[in-house]
């Protein structure tokens, strides 16, 4: 079972995480080898129990969080594993391993990587046309926009087009130093900003400016707007259920 964690824990990129687990889950799913599962407070973390014994993590640390509401959550992810332990209907697991095993001792790179999206932030990229579009673009994405003006004192670049645009210098080093230290929060930013393709919208979610719903339409414009045009098929339906999932996990963390 491990070996199917490690592969997941081995990208920060959602997207490469889901096709390696497919492929993963493919070949061979654990039998489950537990039938209780508890939470237990240890040291000012609630750590999760498989028939008495600690969750470990790929790299052998204990899959123990700060908050009681997270640890249930996990609680419940493992517990509702069926016959087999399937790592992807457990994305909380997921990225919790990904925070105490890989983001735990790389703060500073995770941050880094975190704060040069500004520089490609989905938010700052608009269409110009189909008019429409161009509009729900703006109401969703402006108002974002003016926040981190205000909040950061610098207010973002925006162009028409996909040609890559500087963010001021001043406005990356600020959103860097809004950045948690804390690993599982951390981690959850830095997937929120992976799969929304926006720092800001991260950013608005962890300092409450929006509610979860509310990031994940405005990260979903264009692709809602070509869906409408053009229809979705079961598997492109299947990858955003993935993401989605994914995306609640990490809001879970950022907003307990």
């Amino acid at each position: 079972m491990a070996d199917l964690f490690e592969e997941l824990a081995a990208s920060f990129d959602p997207v490469l995480a889901t096709e390696r687990a497919r492929a993963n889950v493919q070949r061979v799913l654990p039998k489950r080898f537990y039938k209780v599962v508890s939470v237990e407070p240890v040291g000012g973390l609630h750590r999760v129990l498989l028939d008495g014994k600690p969750v470990r993590t790929p790299a052998r640390h204990e899959l123990s969080v700060a908050s009681l509401r997270a640890a249930c959550a996990l609680e419940a992810e493992w517990s509702g594993q069926g016959e087999f332990v399937d790592p992807m209907t457990m994305p909380l697991t997921r990225l919790v391993n990904s925070a105490i095993d890989g983001v735990s001792s790389e703060i500073e790179a995770v941050k880094d990587a975190i704060a040069a999206y500004a520089g490609s932030d989905l938010t700052c990229y608009r269409a110009g046309e189909p008019p429409r579009l161009d509009e729900r673009q703006r109401l969703a994405w402006e108002p974002v926009l003016d926040w981190v003006n205000g909040r950061f004192g610098v207010r973002p670049v925006a162009t028409i087009g996909v040609m890559a645009i500087a963010q001021p210098p001043k406005l990356v080093a600020a959103i860097r130093s809004a950045l948690p230290d804390d690993p599982i929060r951390l981690a959850a930013i830095e997937l929120v900003t992976t799969v929304t393709g926006s720092v800001f919208l991260a950013l608005a979610l962890l300092e409450r400016r929006l509610l979860p719903d509310d990031v994940w339409l405005a990260a979903h414009i264009d692709e809602d707007w070509n869906a409408e045009l053009w229809g979705v098929d079961s598997e492109a339906r299947q990858r955003r259920d993935f993401r989605r999932a994914d995306f609640d996990a990490a809001a879970l963390l950022l907003l307990d």
